[in-house]
């Protein structure tokens, strides 16, 4: 198996974040999603990753620091958790993820939490996996999403999210809306180039509201900060693909029927 090594100020300058290496369209993204990790590692980060030019790492930070309207004092919320390809079945998730359970114990911290998808939903942690793992659902919302959470301290507080998000609706009602980040690097271009042209095309309204604080990300109505589309008030998709003209209809299709 290939060795993990960490991200960190040290040396993020000269290694590869793994999403978007090789995407020239993204290049501007990438380069904003190491911006918005030098910045996060002061806040107590971390990404880890396989020694290899693949994409096979995890993400994690303190909980209360985490872009996502949660509640979950002293856990460690897993943000971007991918083991793809050719690494599949080979233990690296097990791995990663003892990575982080390991950190939350050195740190005291009381658990692991994790959004996902009810059923599993793009760019999210798989949901059934997580729970072959020991992960416990401890919130379901009406927009399908999940909280789940794995104790160290079994007398610990559950996680929950936070109001903003239970509704499954934004306060925006017309059109298409877009919540978007840099915890991405696909995000960027594919919100401000391809979902423009796409909603232009359609001639459908779009306003894009991108999260360029803690502050903001923990306020959000949707718990999914990398990229969320709502559509006339009411939550749609996490699936950043439905950005491009190619499969924006048959994402959107019967909801705009």
């Amino acid at each position: 198996m290939e060795k993990i090594i960490k991200i960190d100020r040290s040396n993020i300058e000269r290694e590869h974040i793994c999403c978007a290496f090789s995407d020239k369209k993204c290049k501007e993204g990438y380069k904003l999603k190491k911006d918005w990790l030098k910045k996060e590692f002061e806040n107590g980060y971390a990404f880890q990753r396989i020694d290899a030019r693949a994409k096979v790492f995890i993400e994690y930070g303190p909980a209360e620091k985490g872009w996502a309207p949660i509640d979950a004092v002293n856990y460690l919320l897993i943000n971007c958790f991918w083991v793809s390809g050719q690494y599949k079945g080979q233990g690296y998730g097990k791995g990663l993820l003892q990575l982080a359970l390991d950190d939350a114990k050195t740190q005291g911290k009381d658990g692991l939490v994790s959004i996902v998808g009810t059923t599993k939903f793009h760019f999210m942690s798989d949901t059934k996996w997580l729970i072959r793992q020991g992960f416990e659902t401890c919130e379901e919302i009406s927009s399908g999403f999940s909280l789940l959470v794995k104790k160290i301290n079994p007398n610990a507080e559950n996680p929950k999210f936070k109001d903003t998000v239970l509704s499954g609706e934004c306060p925006e009602k017309n059109g298409l809306v877009v919540y978007y980040s840099n915890r991405c690097p696909f995000s960027e271009f594919h919100v401000l180039t391809s979902l423009t042209e796409t909603a232009n095309k359609r001639k459908i309204p779009l306003k894009i509201i991108k999260l360029e604080t803690m502050k903001q990300a923990q306020s959000t109505p949707t718990p999914a900060t990398i990229f969320s589309l709502f559509y006339n008030g009411k939550f749609v998709t996490t699936d950043l693909s439905v950005c491009i003209d190619s499969r924006f209809d048959k994402i959107m299709g019967k909801i705009l029927q």
